[in-house]
């Protein structure tokens, strides 16, 4: 089943006005709380209308770095909340709503990974940031789909232990000449699309072009014109000729991507490209969170310094 991105919803006026009046009580609780507003692409519509900065994971750790605001509001999941508490720990960081976590961070644990690394001492470890604080922190570098590539041909190291997306590891194994350990862990949104599914789209859409994030398979992968993360995507359509595009990534893309290319149609190849957690986040849930000062999210010190690291490291080198 195919999806078409639309920037507009057939909203009733009562829901427009909650938007409204939840958007102005929001913007008035960040400026009392000095307070700056981090979405990720995934995010529900309205929820990307009040963002401050708005991106993938790369550039929203990079907004976390560099802000001099006093309260982080993260709409996003854990794992990116406490990407940013590790960068500021000074900081006040909240997620709007605590259980908005990942499937793909929980598919790496501590104990699993300290047993790895016993058994591949000469193994650089590389984390996603798709994964705890604590994976960060037994980790030697970080990286995100944007950079992934670069962080790996970077490290000296001739191994890599790569964790915990597989999928993402095969396709950097592809682009480059070091060894990749794969983790089995995989993004259970990203795996489910299957290249039958692009065909499919591809037979109504026969002159569009395919764009596939690489948490993605690698069949999938291997029909893309580009595997890029969220951010390459909304470059590449900015750039792009083309009249239609395949997006092979989670729906939430589509209103960002309609939104800055009106002109263009963007095509989603499955109705399983939800993740159900990126959509937990709500005005009430973000207003909740700026009013009480509720749902914050704090890495024990010992975890932060040597996560911060890993983290700081990948910054660093992008």
């Amino acid at each position: 089943m195919l999806r078409i991105a639309e920037t507009t919803g057939l909203l009733d006026e009562a829901e427009r006005k909650h938007r409204s009046e939840m958007a102005e009580k929001i913007a008035a609780l960040k400026e009392k709380r000095n307070a700056i507003l981090l979405v990720h692409n995934y995010q529900r519509d309205e929820i990307q209308d009040i963002a401050d900065i708005m991106g993938d994971s790369l550039g929203l750790s990079r907004a976390a770095a560099e802000t001099d605001k006093d309260v982080i509001v993260f709409c996003g999941v854990v794992f990116m909340a406490e990407s940013a508490s590790i960068l500021n720990p000074d900081k006040t960081v909240l997620l709007p709503v605590k259980e908005a976590g990942c499937s793909l961070a929980d598919m790496s644990t501590v104990e699993e990974l300290r047993k790895i690394k016993e058994r591949f001492p000469d193994a650089a470890v590389v984390s996603y940031v798709n994964s705890s604080a604590g994976v960060k922190a037994e980790s030697d570098i970080c990286c995100t789909s944007a950079n992934a590539v670069k962080i790996v041909n970077s490290v000296k190291e001739d191994r890599i232990l790569f964790v915990p997306d597989r999928n993402l590891g095969r396709y950097v194994a592809q682009h480059t000449d070091k060894e990749i350990i794969l983790w089995p862990g995989y993004c259970e949104t990203h795996d489910s699309l299957r290249a039958a599914d692009v065909l499919e789209c591809r037979e109504k859409y026969p002159d569009a072009e395919i764009i596939a994030h690489p948490e993605c398979r690698t069949e999938v992968l291997g029909l893309a014109a580009a595997a890029l993360s969220t951010s390459g995507m909304v470059r590449y359509a900015k750039e792009s000729k083309a009249a239609s595009i395949i997006v092979g990534t989670e729906m939430g893309m589509g209103y960002r991507l309609k939104k800055e290319n009106p002109d263009k149609t963007f095509v989603f190849p499955s109705e399983c490209l939800v993740c159900e957690t990126m959509k937990l986040t709500t005005l009430d849930a973000v207003h909740n969170a700026l009013e009480n000062m509720v749902h914050e999210v704090r890495v024990d010190e010992e975890t932060r310094r040597k996560a911060n690291v890993a983290l700081t490291r990948m910054l660093e080198v992008v």
